[in-house]
């Protein structure tokens, strides 16, 4: 249950009251499916393409830096943001970001497929499904308890300062996971 990039766009959506719902359904439903691929044996597959997982990582540390800048650019405009106040981004946009939140995220694969999978592979052939399914309720569990959550914050994010010191923390941590995956991948790059 660590706040990572993934957690932390849950929780600014679910701030901004901004299509909750789907972003909670989507996390959760990939995370079903990377825990089900990982289980079936996919993570010792990715493990067997280096490229692969260099191209991941790097693409990832990419995505993460350019949202870690347009936090902290965030941080510093004037304008306050208001809790459920959206800024008119549709749909598709919001599970656009998700997905990348999501796929190009080197830590989810880490996490799920391999972390989760490595735990789920070891089980008995027969408690897999269980314990997919259990992981996968746990999942959704989770992030509708950060999305949906939120709403508890609604006092604090009701300060113009307080969303400024949430666009400065989600900034720093992506600039730090970003910068954390290239130092990991820079030896494969050579």
């Amino acid at each position: 249950m660590a706040i990572g990039a993934q957690n932390l766009f849950v929780l600014r959506q679910g701030l901004r009251r901004e299509h909750v719902g789907a972003v909670v359904l989507f996390c959760g439903g990939a995370d079903a499916l990377l825990i089900a691929a990982g289980v079936g044996g996919v993570g010792v597959f990715l493990a067997a393409i280096p490229r692969l997982t260099t191209a991941l990582t790097v693409g990832g540390a990419v995505f993460l830096a350019w949202y870690g800048v347009k936090a902290l650019r965030r941080m510093a405009a004037p304008q306050a943001m208001v809790v459920g106040d959206t800024q008119g981004a549709t749909l598709n946009q919001v599970l656009a970001a998700t997905a990348a939140f999501t796929f190009l995220n080197p830590h989810v694969y880490l996490d799920t497929v391999l972390l989760m999978g490595a735990a789920g592979s070891s089980q008995p052939v027969e408690l897999r499904p269980i314990f997919v399914a259990g992981a996968a309720v746990a999942s959704f569990t989770w992030f509708a308890a950060v999305g949906f959550g939120a709403r508890l914050l609604e006092p604090v994010f009701a300060r113009p300062a307080a969303w400024r010191v949430l666009d400065a923390f989600v900034g720093v941590v992506m600039l730090t996971l970003a910068a954390s995956l290239l130092v990991r991948v820079t030896p494969a790059l050579g």
